[in-house]
């Protein structure tokens, strides 16, 4: 299992990742914009906003980062945990267990990149993501 921080920003994303990359180092292992993605997530404006990215620094260590379009950033609201599951039955497990009481934001499903996914805010206000990776064929 991984834990990493996920930031949420309001259309600066990219410039505070390259601020964060100059300050701890490390490389973008993922820049996704939401032109990449479905249509569906794609909205005027928004094309060139950072859907997901990932900096990878010293001793596997990931900080992840994207430009939020479905709520207001606020003072509070602006991470994620996100946990990394072993496959998509512990990942289907945590999931379940953080369940109890939360606001399920996405449910835990198949999504475009592959594996699963799925977020919600827990009974005491934590927002999670859990994701695993891709089955192979």
């Amino acid at each position: 299992m991984k834990c990493d921080v996920y930031l949420s920003f309001d259309g600066n994303c990219e410039e505070a990742m390259n601020f964060y990359q100059q300050a701890f180092g490390g490389e973008f292992v993922v820049l996704m914009r939401y032109s990449d993605g479905p249509p569906e997530y794609v909205s005027e404006g928004n094309e060139n906003k950072i859907m997901h990215m990932t900096l990878s620094m010293k001793d596997g260590a990931e900080l992840k980062a994207s430009d939020v379009f479905h709520q207001p950033v606020e003072k509070g609201n602006a991470y994620h945990v996100s946990i990394g599951a072993d496959s998509e039955e512990h990942g289907l497990e945590m999931f379940n267990a953080l369940s109890d009481g939360a606001q399920v934001t996405m449910p835990y499903q198949e999504v475009f990149w592959g594996g699963k996914f799925g977020s919600l805010i827990d009974k005491y206000g934590i927002q999670w993501m859990i994701s695993s990776p891709h089955k192979e064929a």
